[in-house]
């Protein structure tokens, strides 16, 4: 298959590095430092703290351009206006794989609607200078698999190609009836999880204030019931029926855990935050057309 990954940062080179491998015909694109870097050394890729440092030959480019079978696009929910109109274009299906809760709408108005999937990552790792540092279980063994659906949960062949062609190369996908939904749930959650971590200035400094996490548990359960659908999966119900105490120290171990302390939680910078601002509002208006 021939794939652009559209995107060289964390989740980007993971995906790129495991389709290669796989056999796949993979461009990454990237810009300004990020190609110098990879245009220098190749991708780079190392196991959480270890020396030992993986390079991986890719074509990577500034431009997207021709025509891919598809296109993967993992950045920041604030991004994607940019990003569509660079893909406008181009021919072939495009995999929207990020925090979204704004359904598909505006992403086929940029591209065509035909052309829009979405899917969400569930794997990364950080940046060490121009080396990429997934956390361990690795891609081929984790349990949570990588969902991908139609924008109308349809079961169609170009959905199945994909996760199998995932599969193939180590990844753990599954195609998910409601994907739209399961968006939307997962933005009900992350949003005061991750202003509350922001505002306590790390996810360890929120664990130690019971006050702040049963705000923001309030905040997750105005959401969720907000949200024109059930939440997807079913499992997210808990956290509207559990005693808030019991709920606050599960939070509380969770923030503590090296799960929340290596993981995206942790990022305070500017792009960070923009995201959670823009997934704010996309919430609003989710809550609006109720």
């Amino acid at each position: 298959m021939k794939l652009l990954v559209y995107g060289a940062g964390v989740t980007g080179s993971l995906l790129a590095a495991h389709l290669h491998k796989g056999g796949h015909d993979v461009s990454l694109l990237a810009r300004g430092e990020r190609l110098a870097a990879l245009r220098r050394h190749g991708l780079r890729l190392a196991e959480e703290d270890s020396p030992a440092v993986e390079q991986v030959p890719l074509r990577v480019v500034e431009h997207p351009g021709g025509a891919y079978e598809l296109t993967l696009v993992p950045v920041r929910a604030h991004q994607v206006d940019a990003v569509l109109e660079s893909l406008a274009g181009l021919e072939g299906d495009v995999l929207f794989l990020l925090n979204w809760a704004a359904g598909a709408q505006p992403l086929g108005e940029g591209i065509g609607h035909g052309r829009v999937l979405l899917g969400f990552p569930t794997f990364g790792g950080t940046m060490d200078g121009d080396v990429v540092r997934y956390r361990a279980p690795s891609l081929m063994t984790r349990r949570v698999p990588m969902s991908i659906g139609e924008p109308d949960g349809r079961t169609t062949a170009r959905l199945g190609r994909i996760v199998e062609a995932f599969r193939t190369t180590g990844i753990n996908a599954k195609a998910e009836p409601r994907m739209d939904a399961w968006l939307k749930t997962h933005a009900a959650f992350e949003v005061p999880l991750g202003q509350a971590v922001h505002a306590a200035g790390g996810p360890v400094a929120l664990a130690d204030d019971p006050r702040a996490i049963r705000d923001m548990i309030h905040h997750i359960r105005r959401n969720l019931a907000a949200l024109p659908t059930r939440p997807v999966p079913r499992a997210f119900n808990v956290l509207r029926t559990l005693p808030v105490g019991l709920l606050v120290a599960v939070f509380r171990r969770f923030l503590r855990s090296p799960t929340a302390v290596h993981s995206g939680l942790s990022d305070a910078s500017p792009t960070a935050v923009a995201e959670l601002d823009r997934l704010a509002e996309q919430l609003r208006a989710c809550a609006g057309t109720r």
